[in-house]
């Protein structure tokens, strides 16, 4: 498979900036033998960038090499962080943005614990549905005011009417967006009134820090704001607002249905072709670099990533795909416990595992949940333990 032409904004255009072979497709499906964990499935990760709108996008994505079923989890609300974030977006939207009394869709609900937030929130009177293949839990819950489907969210589903759509950490794993864009926009053609709320990875982030990690395979669609934007505005929405979240990390859009006013508003995408370019150049030598430390570092004890998300998962392959720098990977989330990393076949632990281990060192993955391991490593007696910053190098 080969995309030729940007899927936002249909340029040919395009430019091949990074390129990666035989990667691991899933950076979050849990998987509870080495064995399982070393054979699995891979595809090649090519990005390219957009030179008319900067899109960037893996030119080579194959949506058949992906499973998205129980077995996947991404759930992040087993960290106090994650989970305090959480709740101050639901309660930004019901207090501020008023979602209130309404019939919310999510979109790619994953186990449904934003949804059961938006609808537990006091006095919000919010009623709930969510559509995710990897979803696991009753249908019907909390009396019939939140209800779930195990299915993608696609043009059969926009029998389920919604007042608003709420789509968090989804788009960037479809390699058409606008597919999945103008499916809510058809679910919306009767709810003149309903507003739309996106989550994505920011890529200029990505791209201005050099966050290597943060590229890989489930990731195929990665958004600026402008072509966030502009893809909302092919879709046929109006876009309301667009702001950095999450240190920058995140992008949060609001949008309304409502008929654009014609004029597709993008800046010029060369900055962000330069910043990819750069980032493509730079990986090799960041490679290099960490390969070296993570070996210095060993030689005064054993060494840990800590989180095994995508990132985790992702840092673990570029610079250890053979288990012989990186003792374990960290990570507060049960389920993922007692696992393996796709690809290299790291054992996942909890902190309470560190000690015993001989760990000294662990690299932290996301500097977000910098205070919050600190005090995990307090809790645990590893107050010696030195937790360096993956952003620290």
């Amino acid at each position: 498979m080969n995309i030729e032409l940007c899927p936002v904004c249909g340029c040919e255009r395009c430019t091949t900036f990074l390129a990666r072979h035989q990667v691991p497709v899933h950076q979050n499906l849990v998987l509870t033998s080495q064995s399982d964990a070393s054979a699995a499935t891979r595809g090649d990760l090519i990005l390219a960038v957009c030179e008319a709108c900067g899109f960037v996008f893996n030119r080579a994505f194959d949506m058949t090499l992906l499973s998205y079923g129980d077995g996947y989890d991404n759930t992040q609300s087993h960290s106090h962080y994650f989970d305090s974030y959480l709740n101050d977006l639901v309660k930004d939207l019901v207090e501020a943005k008023g979602v209130r009394n309404v019939r919310v869709v999510e979109v790619g609900c994953g186990k449904g614990h934003f949804l059961r937030k938006l609808v537990e929130f006091p006095e919000s009177g919010n009623v709930g549905f969510g559509f995710d293949p990897s979803y696991i839990g009753p249908d019907v819950a909390l009396d019939g005011k939140l209800q779930f489907q195990r299915k993608y969210y696609d043009a059969s589903c926009t029998d389920v009417g919604a007042d608003v759509v709420v789509c968090r950490h989804v788009i960037e794993h479809v390699s058409a967006p606008l597919d999945l864009l103008q499916a809510v926009r058809a679910a919306l053609q009767d709810a003149p009134g309903a507003r739309v709320f996106f989550e994505t990875p920011c890529v200029e982030w990505i791209l201005e820090n050099q966050v290597f990690w943060d590229f890989f395979y489930e990731h195929c669609s990665l958004f600026s704001a402008d072509t966030l934007t502009l893809a909302f505005e092919r879709a046929g929405f109006r876009v309301d607002r667009v702001a950095h979240i999450f240190g920058g990390q995140y992008l949060w859009l609001e949008a309304s249905v409502a008929t654009p006013d014609g004029r597709e508003r993008r800046s010029p995408a060369s900055q962000m072709s330069l910043a990819a370019l750069a980032c493509g150049v730079a990986e090799a030598r960041l490679r290099e670099s960490w390969v070296s430390r993570l070996a210095q570092l060993g030689q005064g004890g054993r060494v840990a990533l800590w989180g095994a998300g995508a990132k985790g998962a992702t840092f673990a392959n570029l610079v250890d795909a053979d288990r012989q720098l990186i003792d374990c990977v960290v990570d507060v989330n049960p389920a993922k416990q007692g696992g393996y990393i796709p690809g290299t076949g790291h054992a996942i632990v909890g902190p309470a595992e560190l000690k015993a281990r001989g760990v000294n060192v662990a690299i932290l993955m996301n500097p977000n949940y910098r205070l919050e391991n600190l005090a995990l490593l307090k809790d645990f007696g590893l107050d010696s333990m030195v937790l360096i910053g993956v952003d620290d190098a």
